[in-house]
């Protein structure tokens, strides 16, 4: 995993250094003299703060004083997929996965995963999502493959396969079911996961009466109280049937609603409002999908859509 970041104190470096050695003693140390991780960490914080070509730059750096860095290399592949160069992306993510100890394996594999379905390799994704899934059930941490299980059903329904998707997510629902000694609200929580599934594969598949069953399913055990937390993915669900149903307007009003930190939901948002004839709304929304710096599924589903729109693809 990437190593916290560190604080700094420059000011109070600078005057002790002054007061100490003399004005010529005090300039900046060379770049070679900087540790590694702290270039990492300054590389990381330029990811997350969306400059992504600054952070590339600076990981270029550290690879080239240390070749055999996991961190520089799972860093570096990061910030490739989120600037569009995926195929160094995935590069660096094969090195990362050799370089990983065992306790970060299983997520340089999942985010090979994900930088798969950024280019929206359902196959490839499935080949890394399936090694973390394996890996968590022979260490008996079910909850953990359940996890994963969902989110390559999540890949393959939002990337055309829907049969798969309900094989991966019923994985997940039977999975999440083996955890032992589970309370009330898991057990609600586990029903409402594979209900809210259900919906979004039936509308896929053109059912919208089996959608709008299980849309009901998931409505009556938010109603029971006990899952209040996972009330907002309500209206992501009513939006995502509404628009897979051709009702834009009726998907823009619930999906307004939803997480508007997601990247996947502004971008149906930006779909819908395109639909509309909306085509400023629609930018809009296009251009706050690329202001998410996560590299998560969601965001390999929306973000290279958003670039082909806003015509930022090489």
């Amino acid at each position: 995993m990437i190593s916290t970041m560190r604080q700094s104190y420059p000011v109070l470096a600078v005057g002790l250094c002054a007061a100490v050695l003399g004005v010529s003693a005090c300039r900046p140390a060379p770049e070679e003299a900087i540790e590694p991780q702290e270039v990492i960490d300054r590389a990381l914080r330029l990811d997350l703060d969306g400059q992504h070509d600054e952070a590339v730059a600076l990981y270029r750096k550290v690879l080239e004083r240390t070749p055999e860095s996991f961190d520089a290399h799972y860093g570096i592949a990061r910030a490739l997929d989120l600037s569009g160069r995926y195929d160094e992306a995935r590069r660096h993510f094969a090195r990362a996965i050799a370089l990983a100890s065992d306790g970060a394996k299983d997520q340089a594999l999942r985010m090979m995963g994900v930088s798969r379905t950024f280019v929206r390799d359902a196959t490839g994704a499935a080949t890394y999502f399936r090694q973390v899934f394996d890996r968590r059930v022979a260490a008996g941490d079910v909850g953990g493959a359940a996890e994963v299980a969902n989110e390559l059903g999540r890949v393959y329904l939002e990337l055309g396969n829907p049969a798969r998707a309900y094989q991966w997510y019923r994985t997940g629902y039977e999975m999440a079911a083996r955890e032992p000694d589970r309370p009330a609200a898991l057990i609600e929580l586990v029903e409402l996961r594979w209900a809210h599934a259900q919906a979004r594969i039936a509308v896929r598949r053109g059912d919208a009466s089996e959608a709008q069953q299980q849309a009901a399913v998931v409505k009556a055990l938010l109603d029971k109280g006990s899952n209040p937390d996972q009330r907002i993915h309500y209206p992501y669900l009513r939006g995502y049937i509404n628009f897979h149903l051709q009702d834009y307007e009726g998907a823009i009003a619930e999906l307004q609603q939803a997480d508007q930190e997601d990247p996947f939901i502004l971008l149906l948002l930006a779909q819908a409002f395109e639909h509309s004839g909306k085509t400023d709304r629609a930018r809009d929304y296009y251009r706050r999908v690329l202001a998410s710096s996560s590299h998560a599924v969601t965001n390999a589903l929306a973000r290279p859509v958003a670039r082909q729109k806003l015509g930022q693809d090489d």
